[in-house]
């Protein structure tokens, strides 16, 4: 599929039950299922590109894996060297979380990716793993993929990192269950926790203290994982951002992850005056619910706090921002540079064509809301571009190009769409 046409939308009042299972823990639970004594069940796991090319690596690495189309089972005696080389497809998590994992396991092991994950810096990862005995080696000094690396015994550490960022917190996490000693990792501000959640509630020793993790290495392997992905609020978020564009929507977003440091845009869209309401339905590892929205007129905000927070969703939350009234400031937002493209670039090219004055920095960008025009806009083989300039067409009508990137995350998002209005392939 190359280009899909938009028609803008009429008022609509939906529920979705079948939002695309959440891709943080999906990639997470097939990884951490490796780390267990016993089987792993995984329900409702994301099958997606990236997720799956996820799901495969593990296989690769000697898991075996019963797959019954509803219940995934994951039992492992250990990671195995692998004759194959390990394809992440285009993530960038995948990728990261595979270094840490991968760094003190015997054996060699070979990680690369498609075209754009191969562009994508990796010494955030493979720097401080480097630093603590792993032996990673890469192009551009190991910045880059294909990267290799040879399992070797890891020294505890005690790492501040500069960024914030889940990835690479995730992969020294991981690096520190197997360290000869207790690790301490610091950020400068608390990004996504889902991997301290997860394996806490599999046993591991995992104390956050505010911006800090100490982690003891595993005595023993872990208890196994019995979850339900619950969906993705990074793909919900497209859909809410719809209902608070078109005047007279509303939409209920059912069985989504409410862990605070996954909802941030939905409370930045909040305070831009949508009418937004949580319910709480469960709570075991991840807190679960229904998220409800309402329109209502929008006005400009800033966003510089918490970027971690809502960094995956900010392409879609510059859509809103446009069609508000005021001037929308995105600051401290430098990461969006070395995602899937470089959503700076890409979000103030798409927005200029639809007739909205954007003002691009080096961390953000400014956004003069106004009136979104009907435009043909490419993705860059970027997931969340395409689908942030696709929901801009229910505003205003618009053709999108290059979409096969939308599968590695989101594999029914036309079929939700057409819900909503009519599209042209």
């Amino acid at each position: 599929m190359s280009r899909v046409k938009v028609f803008p939308s009429k008022p609509f009042s939906v529920r979705i039950d079948n939002i695309a299972a959440d891709k943080s823990i999906s990639h997470r639970s097939v990884m951490f299922s490796m780390l267990a004594e016993g089987v792993s069940e995984i329900e409702n796991f994301l099958r997606a590109e990236d997720t799956l090319n996820s799901l495969e690596i593990v296989k690769n690495l000697g898991a075996h894996v019963v797959d019954d189309g509803d219940v995934i089972k994951i039992s492992s005696d250990g990671i195995k060297e692998s004759f194959e080389i390990l394809d992440c497809g285009n993530s960038g998590t995948g990728m990261r979380l595979f270094c840490g994992l991968l760094s003190s396991a015997e054996g060699h092991f070979v990680l690369t990716g498609d075209k754009y994950l191969r562009k994508r810096p990796m010494k955030r990862v493979t720097t401080p793993l480097i630093s603590i005995g792993a032996k990673i080696d890469g192009r551009e000094h190991g910045d880059l993929a294909p990267l290799s690396i040879r399992g070797s015994s890891l020294k505890a550490f005690t790492y501040e990192s500069k960024i914030a960022s889940a990835q690479v917190k995730s992969c020294m996490i991981l690096a520190a269950l197997r360290a000869d000693g207790v690790c301490r990792y610091t950020e400068p501000e608390l990004s996504r926790d889902h991997t301290e959640r997860m394996l806490k509630g599999m046993g591991a020793e995992v104390q956050v203290d505010g911006l800090s993790t100490t982690i003891k290495p595993m005595k023993q392997l872990l208890s196994p994982l019995k979850i339900r992905v619950p969906a993705d609020p990074s793909s919900a978020f497209f859909f809410a951002v719809a209902a608070a564009i078109v005047p007279g929507s509303d939409i209920v977003l059912e069985g989504v992850t409410l862990n605070p440091t996954r909802i941030e845009a939905f409370k930045a869209l909040e305070h831009m005056g949508a009418n937004i309401s949580y319910e709480l339905t469960d709570n075991k590892y991840e807190p679960i619910g229904n998220i409800h929205v309402q329109y209502a007129p929008l006005k400009a905000i800033t966003i510089e706090h918490n970027i971690s927070w809502l960094i995956d969703e900010l392409p879609a939350l510059s859509i809103a921002m446009a069609c508000a009234e005021g001037e929308s400031v995105v600051k401290n937002a430098e990461e969006l540079r070395v995602k899937e493209s470089d959503r700076i670039a890409t979000v103030v090219e798409g927005l200029r064509k639809c007739g909205i004055e954007v003002h691009e920095y080096k961390d953000g960008y400014c956004i003069v809301g106004g009136e979104l025009t009907k435009a043909s806009v490419e993705s860059d083989g970027d997931h969340r571009i395409a689908m942030s300039f696709i929901i801009a067409g229910l505003k205003c009508g618009m053709e999108v190009s290059d979409l096969e990137c939308i599968n590695t995350s989101f594999p029914n998002f036309f079929e939700l769409l057409q819900k909503l209005t009519q599209i042209e392939f």
